[in-house]
């Protein structure tokens, strides 16, 4: 089912575009806020590291728009997101929204106007969902994800559903939060977790056997990177946003 809806969106995205996607990605941008970029260096960077582990000529070179704080409405309107979407030629787009930080009228809004500006420069767009957090606690992660299908099966939109992940491995294992200290903002292992999730979505595969350590300074053990890969693995091929 996971390799049919992928190759379903790779179809979409083709049909609307003069430019073929490579698969594998030569170039992934990622497009967020702080949730992007915390924890040393960002997910751009360590997504750079972790795709050259599958072989010469199968990493991609990555790329970034990041602001703290925005939502996809503040990414479009004041960063320079669009410009670099439609002249980056880019293979993969990555987008996070955070959507405690924004409405749900404004997230359809916006996810529809990426959606169409990345469809229009030929790039794959995955939309990244995050999570829910204590400081704006006005939706749940069920709501969070419930507003991610809805726009998924609007706009035919693929979603690496990493909010999820992060509730699969809190109910696994308590002890590991995925929370950094203030709540909201991921821990290493939450941003770690977060990488293996879009990772697999945007490849296919899982990323149990790659040859990978995740960067010392993060505490995480070997027995923990493998459960998380296989926590990320398992939500990513489980989750069906377009209900089929």
């Amino acid at each position: 089912m996971r390799l049919l809806f992928i190759l379903a969106a790779l179809s979409i995205s083709a049909c609307r575009s003069t430019t073929p996607i490579p698969t594998p990605p030569a170039t992934i941008l990622f497009v967020g806020n702080s949730f992007t970029f915390w924890n040393g260096g960002g997910l751009w960077k360590a997504m750079e590291s972790f795709s050259a582990a599958r072989g010469e000529a199968q990493g991609a070179k990555t790329s970034k728009v990041v602001r703290g704080g925005a939502s996809l409405k503040v990414l479009w309107k004041r960063t320079n997101a669009r410009d670099t979407i439609a002249n980056g030629k880019f293979d993969v787009v990555v987008l996070q929204e955070d959507l405690p930080e924004t409405t749900v009228a404004d997230f359809h809004t916006y996810a529809a106007k990426f959606n169409a500006l990345a469809r229009e420069a030929g790039s794959r767009l995955i939309f990244f969902m995050a999570w829910d957090y204590e400081r704006l606690d006005w939706i749940s992660m069920e709501e969070i994800a419930a507003e991610h299908r809805k726009m998924a099966e609007t706009l035919s939109a693929e979603v690496a559903p990493c909010g999820l992940a992060w509730q699969r491995a809190q109910s696994e294992r308590p002890g590991i939060d995925m929370y950094g200290e203030d709540l909201e903002h991921p821990s290493a292992h939450g941003t770690y977790l977060t990488l293996l999730v879009i990772y697999s979505t945007i490849y296919g595969e899982s990323a149990e056997e790659l040859d990978f350590a995740p960067a010392a300074k993060w505490g995480i053990s070997k027995e923990e990177d493998t459960w998380l890969r296989r926590i990320a693995w398992e939500t990513v091929q489980e989750y069906d946003p377009w209900g089929v």
